[in-house]
């Protein structure tokens, strides 16, 4: 196809046409999990998001030619709480959460990266990158820590847009006397002997959770690399100290090139937050929804806009997908999808547009041609869709309630009382026994409503 990619570079905060540093080997970034515990719905929407990106790049510039490095962080600070309120190893609890994560993108029918790093397995190069900054003047040790000064880059703020001292009022820096400026970041810290440690010039200890994705990123595509992806929630401070340290210590102007970012999820209109009890995580929907449905929700608006996700949305993409499988075929070989079916795709993923342009090849295909089918079909697989045969969709069973209403309206007295009581962690577990039963619950308004899934 020779028609150019555009997307929305937060560099410039403007859609831009996509140049690779080289077409053959094009490199793109996402930052993945920190696996202390389940990954949610609004983990699951850059999933989807950037596994599409990686399809687009591939159709455009050829299989082997796209590099997609996604990090697995395994050591960071709210691992270690984690596994000690669980009174569980830090080995065994990461070990079953990226055993959960890789399930979750099973189901979401995301293609593996091109590679898949852990930070554990890179300290070393973390080490070599945090001496070279030291050595260059950029970071500084003190009681046994290491921060890189944020005064000593004058291009700090350049991906927020906004100014060094509004960036400090605006945000939970961590105030420490250890720092020269609050707006400082660690780079490495000390262990207890409770905690995960490696030796160290600084002593024992361990990174920082922003220079972890600057020595991975460094190690699988170089210096400088194209696409640096996440969710929007990362643009500050992750990226942006990521471009800080990354820069000083490679000596370059540019770290990457273009800087995509999804927008945040919301559950029905409120946001999602543990304080909310509306977390849901997406593992609940395994025995509920066909990963179909759910992967489907995630791309139905714009990747750039606030996605609300609610009972509607998902019956509506469930009833879609249903009626789409009226016209399935099988597929040998995938058929060529028209150029300009693709086209909202390289015009900065335009989801919406699509699946407008699905619904079109649908109606073609509903007349009988075996072609216009294989066509239609082709053009969901492309984005993950339809990729199970009709009977496998057909034979996917919905658990029923095992439950009265009685003891429904019960259970969520409970879970109102454990939420008034701060005690959130019971609240989501009343949430899971009932989703386990088949039963949806929805906090709106302060008022909880359900109903069977």
């Amino acid at each position: 196809m020779n028609k150019d990619i555009f997307l929305t570079n937060n560099l410039s905060n403007k859609k831009e046409k996509f140049i690779p540093i080289d077409q053959k080997k094009i490199g793109m970034y996402v930052c993945g999990p920190t696996v202390y515990d389940d990954p949610h719905i609004g983990n699951a929407r850059p999933l989807v998001i950037f596994d599409i990106l990686f399809k687009v790049l591939k159709c455009k510039y050829g299989k082997q030619s796209v590099n997609y490095i996604r990090n697995i962080t395994d050591v960071d600070d709210k691992i270690i709480k984690s596994a000690q309120e669980n009174d569980i190893l830090i080995s065994d609890l990461t070990k079953k959460i990226i055993k959960n994560f890789t399930e979750d993108c099973n189901f979401l029918n995301c293609e593996m990266p091109t590679e898949q790093p852990r930070a554990t397995d890179h300290i070393d190069l973390m080490i070599k990158m945090i001496s070279k900054l030291i050595n260059k003047g950029f970071a500084y040790e003190n009681n046994s820590h290491v921060y890189f000064e944020v005064n000593k880059f004058k291009d700090y703020g350049k991906l927020s847009n906004k100014k060094l001292e509004d960036l400090i009022a605006g945000s939970r820096v961590e105030v420490s006397k250890n720092k020269k400026n609050p707006a400082d970041f660690v780079l490495w810290k000390p262990s207890n002997n409770k905690e995960p440690f490696w030796d160290s010039p600084w002593g024992n200890g361990r990174p920082g959770w922003h220079l972890e994705c600057s020595a991975m990123s460094k190690k699988f595509l170089g210096d400088q690399f194209d696409i640096h992806g996440g969710g929007i929630d990362l643009l500050f401070p992750h990226h942006e100290n990521e471009i800080a340290q990354s820069r000083c210590a490679n000596d370059n102007k540019v770290f990457a090139n273009y800087w995509v970012h999804n927008a945040f999820i919301t559950i029905s209109n409120e946001k999602m937050a543990k304080s909310q009890g509306n977390i849901l995580k997406i593992k609940d929907f395994r025995n509920k929804v066909n990963g179909q449905v759910l992967r489907f929700a995630l791309m139905s608006a714009h990747y750039k806009q606030p996605l609300d996700w609610n009972d509607k949305l998902l019956e509506d993409c469930q009833n879609t997908i249903e009626k789409w499988y009226d016209v399935y075929l099988p597929l040998k070989i995938p058929s060529k999808i028209p150029e300009e079916i693709l086209l909202p795709l390289y015009d900065d993923l335009n989801t919406p547009g699509y699946i407008a342009n699905l619904h079109k090849l649908f109606d073609k295909a509903n007349k009988g041609e075996n072609k216009d089918k294989k066509i239609f079909i082709s053009a969901c697989n492309f984005i993950g869709i339809l990729n199970q045969t009709k009977d496998d969709w057909l034979n996917f069973k919905k658990k029923k309630s095992l439950i009265t209403e009685k003891e429904i309206l019960k259970k969520i007295e409970s879970r109102n009382k454990a939420r008034e009581n701060k005690d959130y962690k019971e609240a989501d577990k009343i949430r899971d026994e009932l989703l386990d039963k088949g039963v949806l619950i929805e906090d709106k308004d302060g008022k909880t409503s359900w109903k069977i899934k």
